[in-house]
């Protein structure tokens, strides 16, 4: 099968609540890419997306009489980062700047990949942070950068 647009999203799609989901997980970063090659329990989805487009935590790839097949992502490995105050949310904002590392943010924590230098650069600045497996929602984008003017 061949999949050249998303149907929908599961979180309001209408027919999604009566429908068996057939769950296809994706490393976080492939989020970002439009081709894939996929494996379902009902067989094989390529998917073809137009340039500009990518896929999303939910979108239903294809959909049979009682069957949805819809994208989830694997847990990442990632650091949880709790500043507990401005002074230290700078300093590590700064730090993650300098080594162009991406960050995402969920509810009051900053999130990024995880990297052993980060985790002991976490330490010994005293900064709190959990390292962890969580499903995120967007793929860690890194943004093009030059020090040219």
């Amino acid at each position: 099968m061949i999949v050249k647009e998303v149907i929908g999203n599961i979180n309001s799609y209408p027919a999604a609540e009566s429908k068996t989901k057939d769950w296809v997980a994706l490393e976080n970063e492939a989020l970002a890419k439009r081709v894939h090659h996929l494996n379902t329990s009902g067989g094989e989805v390529s998917v073809r997306l137009a340039p500009g487009k990518h896929l999303h935590v939910g979108d239903i790839l294809a959909e049979t009489e009682d069957s949805l097949v819809v994208v989830d992502v694997l847990p990442e490995d990632v650091l949880v980062i709790s500043p507990d105050s401005i002074n230290q949310m700078g300093v590590i904002a700064h730090e993650l700047g300098n080594r162009h590392l991406p960050a995402q943010f969920i509810d009051d924590t900053m999130v990024v990949q995880f990297d052993y230098l980060i985790e002991k650069l976490l330490g010994d600045k005293e900064i709190a942070f959990e390292r962890q497996q969580i499903k995120m929602p967007h793929p860690f984008r890194h943004i093009g950068h030059s020090h040219d003017h």
